[in-house]
């Protein structure tokens, strides 16, 4: 995963990267292969509804916000799945484009 290393390195040194994710779980809202781009954030920029790219059970991906509490978010897909609450300091960044 070639273009995972160099995403989190260009969050990492510039704050922002640009990523095309392949997978079903967020079409309507992301398409596979579409160019994002991300952008650090942290738990308090995190807003309802954001998209966020995050480090969870091993993997990274991008999720829905569903909801926030104290220092957590639930996360889901946006075609129906519910993923659970996760802790704030699993967000790397949020989808801003």
């Amino acid at each position: 995963m070639s273009w995972l290393k160099e995403a989190l390195e260009s969050l990492q040194k510039d704050g922002t990267a640009q990523i095309r994710p392949v997978g079903g779980s967020m079409r309507g809202r992301i398409e596979s292969g579409q160019l994002v781009t991300l952008q650090t954030a942290n738990y308090e920029e995190v807003k309802v509804n954001d998209v966020v790219f995050i480090h969870w059970k091993g993997n990274y991906l991008l999720h829905l916000v569903l909801d926030k509490r104290e220092h957590e978010l639930l996360i889901g897909n946006n075609v129906g799945k519910i993923n659970g609450w996760i802790s704030s300091e699993a967000v790397i960044a949020k989808v801003v484009d």
